[in-house]
């Protein structure tokens, strides 16, 4: 033990503990586990790639979609594998610094998807609202300094986190009912006051998720007055059209999260810590699992590459964008 002031205790090591109270079926939640990760690592791995090799993809809204995989393909391995080691091998320890890191990677990255999210409602705001100075505001250095800035303000904000986290004594134990290092769970292995935690917390939660979701919530709803006030049905139909994924996308991100986020406030009590823990992982699996799924369904010009490369014609003509909705002649 390492004793600082006579009075505080800092671990070595944690503990993750994998979901508590299924310990004995650890081994059946590892397949749904490995499946999904399986799948998000080829699908957002796929998708990077048919974005960087066929030039009818070079366009904004696949260049926020590559934010997006990248963005998944960091959260995913930055907790399944070492998911899966407690599931398979109950490999449970991890160091104090691995698990600052971890919790460090964690939060970073779930921000920044909320925030590509974020900016890809402000791609189809442009697009149906603007589509023919679509190009000329969505330019290469914008989207560059748009990714750039969602990315240093996730780090900018998470940063504190590990420091909140190691100025703490600890006397509960190091065991951490959890299968990730999440900010809060190791904040309650505390016996000093983590109230500082808590209300950063949720300043960090609301500057990041609050800001997000009202930026998206004003995007669709002058999207919908613009498709609205179109008089072709046809024309209507194919403006929501290019909206789908992306509703799609923002439903499997939020919809865990708001559920997690509730029910800690408001059911701690009735909901099962087990319940917890699993929906935690579904909010960082589901949408990278989901994300490349969805936009290979729906997104024709995807379809259209994949379809190419497995029949060995590759077309990297470029075609229209059929994200930038041409519909509305609108300067």
């Amino acid at each position: 033990m390492l004793m600082l002031n006579k009075t505080e205790w800092v671990p070595p090591s944690f503990v993750l503990n994998g979901v508590p109270g299924l310990e004995d079926v650890h081994i059946w939640i590892s397949f749904p586990f490995c499946s999904m990760y399986v799948v998000a690592m080829a699908g957002n791995c796929g998708l990077l790639y048919l974005i960087y090799c066929e030039d009818s993809l070079h366009r904004p809204m696949y260049y926020f979609l590559a934010m997006l995989s990248l963005t998944d393909l960091v959260i995913c391995s930055s907790t399944v594998p070492k998911a899966l080691c407690i599931f398979w091998f109950h490999f449970k320890k991890i160091g104090f610094d691995g698990c600052l890191i971890q919790m460090f990677f964690v939060h970073t990255f779930t921000g920044m998807e909320s925030g590509v999210l974020m900016l890809m409602a402000l791609d189809r705001y442009v697009a149906i609202c603007y589509p023919l100075r679509y190009s000329t505001i969505l330019t290469n250095p914008v989207i560059a300094k748009a990714g750039l800035s969602t990315f240093l303000r996730g780090v900018l904000l998470i940063i504190p986190f590990p420091f909140l986290i190691k100025r703490l004594p600890y006397c509960r134990g190091n065991v951490i009912p959890h299968t990730f290092c999440d900010h809060m769970s190791v904040a309650k292995l505390s016996c000093g006051n983590v109230k500082v935690n808590a209300i950063y917390g949720l300043i960090v939660a609301l500057l990041i998720g609050g800001f997000d979701i009202l930026c998206i919530t004003v995007s669709y709803t002058m999207i919908l007055r613009a498709v609205v006030s179109l008089s072709s049905a046809e024309a209507r139909r194919k403006a929501f059209s290019t909206c789908t994924a992306h509703i799609c996308a923002i439903v499997f991100s939020y919809s865990p999260a708001f559920f997690s986020f509730f029910s800690h406030r408001f059911g701690s009590h009735t909901v099962p810590p087990s319940c917890h823990i699993i929906v935690a992982n579904i909010y960082l699996l589901l949408p990278p699992t989901m994300n490349p799924v969805v936009y290979g369904v729906k997104t024709k010009q995807i379809r259209d590459c994949v379809l190419g490369i497995l029949s060995g014609s590759k077309n990297t003509k470029s075609q229209n964008n059929e994200w930038a909705f041409p519909g509305r002649k609108r300067e």
